[in-house]
């Protein structure tokens, strides 16, 4: 492998490193927003992206491990967002998770590979995919919360409460669970609901 040392790919690292972490902590104020607001999933689905994201970053912070014990000065640009609306937070999450897919993660991925960072640019492409599947998960919530279906349905489907299990069946998720009493925030279709294997 070439030396990473002043390399631009390098700089892409640090850049991606502190994007990640960033990210995460926007992800995990935001999971405190949503459970404020009461939306559990949401804030189940902001949590889980944040470690997603973490790991990431800490991915990227292995591959700069040559680089021990040196600064790394970067420059770039990271989003602020700091509406106070869940509903904002997803739309906000799903543009930024699209962005470093179309443009940032890419870029970096043919920058390491045209610098013979091949290991590195591979990696940078399928995290890139990763973050498309962020932001489609993160639209597909902003959608569904805005147009008042997140816990509606056209048709009768099954609804898990993410607390006890229990699951109902109707158009709407009930008001409180009957088993556990948590609140309807709880619930999630079962298409969405983690390890459901359906019957």
């Amino acid at each position: 492998m070439p030396d990473l040392r002043d390399s631009e790919t390098a700089k892409n690292l640090m850049r991606a490193f502190a994007g990640e972490s960033q990210a995460r902590n926007r992800y995990t104020f935001a999971a405190a927003l949503a459970r404020f607001q009461k939306m559990p999933v949401v804030e189940q689905i902001f949590t889980y992206t944040a470690n997603q994201e973490k790991e990431h970053a800490e991915i990227f912070y292995k591959f700069l491990e040559p680089l021990d014990k040196e600064t790394i000065f970067i420059d770039g640009g990271y989003p602020v967002d700091m509406e106070q609306n869940t509903l904002a937070q997803l739309n906000a999450a799903a543009h930024n998770e699209f962005e470093e897919h179309d443009v940032v993660y890419k870029s970096f991925g043919d920058i390491a590979k045209e610098e013979g960072f091949t290991r590195i640019g591979t990696v940078f492409h399928m995290i890139a995919e990763i973050e498309k599947t962020h932001g489609e998960r993160f639209q597909y919530l902003a959608d569904r919360l805005g147009s008042g279906k997140l816990l509606i349905s056209d048709v009768k489907t099954g609804w898990v409460c993410l607390n006890c299990g229990h699951i109902h069946f109707g158009t709407e998720a009930p008001q409180m669970c009957p088993v556990c009493q948590h609140e309807q925030g709880y619930f999630v279709s079962v298409e969405l609901a983690p390890w459901y294997l359906g019957r």
